[in-house]
């Protein structure tokens, strides 16, 4: 494979430093020495650790890219995918022992003040998980897995909201009881209309 530019691994040190350390909690040298690279070097590639920032967000969109084909997986019902997919997401969680939580919300709740820049690369991925969710919601009602009477939208909205509120909580308590609550809640009782499509297989 092709080595990583400088400015990939600019990206990648900054989204793990950026998500371990938080944007106040380090400063440039933490993000070149993490990257391996020298420290004037960052300035060819971004004109201020904020310029990085933004740009962290969306490398955070491309590198979970991988994760969306479980809400293309039509092999599921739509309503299953979708609870797969955060089940997944769980999963990944526990694994990382709820330290970094998720990018979008650390940096909404550091910068979404301070930082114009941030905050609309912050709000636009949101938009577009948002969206995503959507359209596996429609195809959802569509198939009479969820009632009609409240807009895709809506709900994505809302099941986005309950999933970032989850994630912090089980951060807080270092558990992943609040997120397990999140599945039961949004999919087994929330979401279902008639019998529970959305249940976990029995195994």
């Amino acid at each position: 494979m092709p080595r990583a530019s400088v400015r990939d691994r600019l990206l990648a040190a900054g989204l793990e430093t950026l998500r371990q350390q938080g944007f106040n909690g380090c400063g440039v040298q933490d993000i070149t020495d993490a990257a391996g690279v020298p420290k004037g070097s960052f300035y060819n590639h971004f004109d201020s650790k904020e310029a990085l920032g933004a740009a962290v967000v969306d490398h955070y969109m491309q590198v979970g890219e991988a994760q969306w084909t479980r809400l293309e997986d039509t092999s599921l019902t739509p309503l299953r995918r979708l609870r797969a997919y955060f089940a997944e997401q769980v999963e990944t969680l526990v694994a990382g022992r709820f330290e970094c939580g998720c990018l979008l919300a650390n940096f909404a709740a550091e910068l979404a003040d301070h930082s114009p820049a941030i905050r609309e690369r912050v709000a636009a991925s949101f938009a577009q998980w948002s969206a995503r969710i959507e359209r596996v919601l429609e195809a959802a009602q569509a198939a009479g897995e969820v009632a009609p009477d409240v807009a895709p939208a809506m709900l994505a909205t809302f099941l986005l909201g309950a999933w970032e509120g989850a994630v912090l909580r089980s951060r807080v308590m270092k558990d992943r009881a609040p997120l397990d609550a999140f599945l039961r809640l949004a999919f087994d009782r929330s979401l279902e209309m008639g019998t529970p499509a959305c249940a976990p297989e029995a195994t």
